[in-house]
């Protein structure tokens, strides 16, 4: 049975890329629509346009959610006109983050909407007051918290079902609705993300080759910043580097910000912590790689000798189970849900995400004992094909769920 699948995305198409693709190679009419838009094969891309308010709301706790309603009505009016032009979709794949999924019920009533349920806020083990460095949560932080689950909350009541990428994501929804919903991971291409004992990242302009078997310690966010643990990491660098004097640092990522804020007093978290430790780093052993193209990335978590990977208790990260599948000895933070892919001593390693010194030893300890080491390298892999492979298991699956609702 062909249906008619239709993708909403502020950027599509985020998570929904591998998915989409993989209906409109079967032969299903699949429409993406978003703000901004990547093409994917197959797929008929919509554009749709958001106006600011004229008059924006003077209540401070209400903005979060007025801007959600103004991108939802956005939306909504290219839904209208998706409809007035005879698109009918029979499944609505929604990610409800930014409110486009406030309306979606009320244009197609009759289609099945399924949300991806990526991050339910609360105050109690997430990433709420979790670094008290950067967050001082006023008063009202938490009545502003609530407001925030105002969208989410009315997606998740719409909503004839969907799926959440970890268990512990799957269990921030509220009880009354986590029962309509699956545990269900994007998964990753462990072809492309493989070992590769040939690796080699030459970088030009310091005028070092680095190859698997170096000592050669990783680090990916997309955007360097606090809730993924920079600045803990950079604060790890003097004491490790000091105790392995041969090893090299690759730090991939962009100075943007995907979460949290800004420093104080303006810049980029790079430029933050270079100001702190900059002066106790080696010269040219620390290297800032930007973002890069896939392929290069790869190669760098395939010459990794220790890639770090930390995170307050908030989404898991698509290079943290990529660097498992290039067989990387992970050193991860005893956090949310990473504890969930990685098991200390078997698979990875953990530490607590505050204690920079103890994550200096433990990575250090990494690099001077390769050997003893070895066995983690190939249950990393082995968890990654196992539980996160993209073709074998996790695309399989939800192309069967989204296409078996209908």
């Amino acid at each position: 049975m062909t249906l008619r699948i239709l993708f909403v995305h502020q950027n599509f198409p985020g998570q929904f890329g591998h998915l989409s693709r993989a209906l409109a190679q079967a032969g299903h009419e699949v429409v993406g629509l978003g703000i901004q838009l990547r093409p994917v094969a197959g797929v008929r891309g919509v554009r749709y346009t958001v106006a600011p308010p004229v008059k924006p709301t003077g209540v401070e706790a209400a903005k979060d959610f007025e801007t959600k309603v103004v991108r939802g009505l956005a939306c909504a009016d290219a839904m209208v006109q998706l409809r007035a032009q005879g698109f009918m979709p029979d499944v609505i794949v929604a990610h409800p983050g930014w409110g486009e999924a406030l309306f979606c019920k009320d244009i197609w009533p009759a289609a099945r909407l399924l949300v991806f349920a990526e991050f339910y806020y609360g105050t109690e083990g997430t990433d709420f007051g979790f670094d008290p460095e950067f967050s001082s949560p006023g008063p009202d932080a938490a009545w502003r918290l609530r407001l925030k689950n105002t969208a989410l909350l009315h997606a998740l009541q719409a909503a004839d079902g969907g799926y959440a990428p970890t268990r512990w994501q799957h269990s921030r929804i509220p009880e009354p609705y986590r029962g309509r919903f699956e545990v269900a991971f994007d998964g990753v291409d462990t072809t492309a993300a493989a070992p590769d004992p040939t690796a080699v990242v030459a970088l030009q302009k310091a005028q070092v080759r680095l190859a698997a078997g170096d000592e050669v310690v990783t680090f990916v966010n997309r955007n360097l910043e606090p809730y993924r643990g920079f600045h803990v990491f950079m604060r790890a660098l003097p004491a490790l580097l000091k105790q392995r004097p041969k090893a090299h640092v690759l730090i991939v990522g962009g100075n943007d910000v995907s979460y949290g804020s800004r420093p104080a007093g303006g810049g980029n978290w790079r430029e933050h912590m270079l100001a702190e430790v900059g002066a106790q780093l080696p010269p040219g052993r620390v290297h800032f790689l930007g973002k890069l193209p896939y392929q290069d990335y790869l190669r760098v978590l395939q010459v990794s000798a220790c890639h770090v990977y930390l995170t307050y208790p908030f989404v898991l990260s698509w290079s943290c189970v990529e660097a498992l599948s290039a067989g990387c000895v992970v050193v991860g933070s005893r956090t949310a849900p990473v504890q969930e892919v990685i098991e200390h001593g078997k698979n990875g390693l953990l530490t607590d995400f505050f204690d920079a010194r103890a994550l200096a030893d433990q990575v250090a300890d990494v690099l001077a004992r390769p050997a003893a080491h070895a066995g983690l390298r190939a249950e990393a892999r082995r968890k990654a094909v196992d539980e996160y492979d993209l073709a074998g298991r996790c695309l399989p699956r939800l192309v069967k769920y989204v296409t078996s609702v209908s």
